[in-house]
């Protein structure tokens, strides 16, 4: 079987990407309870400093991201022009452009979702995004695909 869609990128589908990437790292879960702490300890205390502190931690990240995936999407050519994947036995090939880059399903780091996208790490850091709205009906299908490809434990997607 094989399956093809096209995807364009928006700000919102990277904003959701950067989210996910973020708040599933050490430094972002951290952030966020740290915040979260802070602001628990204004209700016990009283003292403005720890809301004010606790909710500059819980807004500033989420605030910060949305404005990066806004100039992201200004500055980087790619996201200008749709890609077209192709998941095939032997993997994803990504097109763009004359540009085509075939990944082999061994080399493919892990596949996860959000409410919005499934998203397939490539490597560590970097991945491709499947916008739901792109892959319509096709989704099933694609995570289908993806979790008969991948081992178990590098498959995370929720339907």
């Amino acid at each position: 079987m094989e399956l093809e869609f096209q995807t364009r990128m928006t700000t919102n589908i990277l904003f959701d990407y950067m989210l996910r990437h973020t708040y599933n790292s050490p430094s972002g879960i951290l952030g966020s309870g740290i915040g979260a702490v802070l602001v628990v300890g204004f209700f016990g205390t009283q003292n403005f400093l720890y809301l004010l502190a606790g909710m500059v931690l819980l807004l500033y990240l989420p605030g910060s991201l949305y404005l990066s995936s806004l100039k992201q999407m200004q500055s980087t050519p790619a996201f200008q022009e749709p890609l077209c994947y192709r998941i095939t036995q032997e993997g994803i090939m990504v097109t763009q452009g004359e540009a085509s880059q075939l990944q082999e399903w061994e080399n493919i780091y892990k596949a996860v979702s959000t409410r919005c996208s499934i998203i397939v790490y490539n490597t560590k850091v970097n991945a491709w995004i499947f916008p739901r709205s792109d892959m319509g009906a096709m989704t099933p299908k694609v995570i289908e695909m993806i979790s008969t490809h991948l081992p178990a434990d590098k498959v995370r997607i929720r339907w």
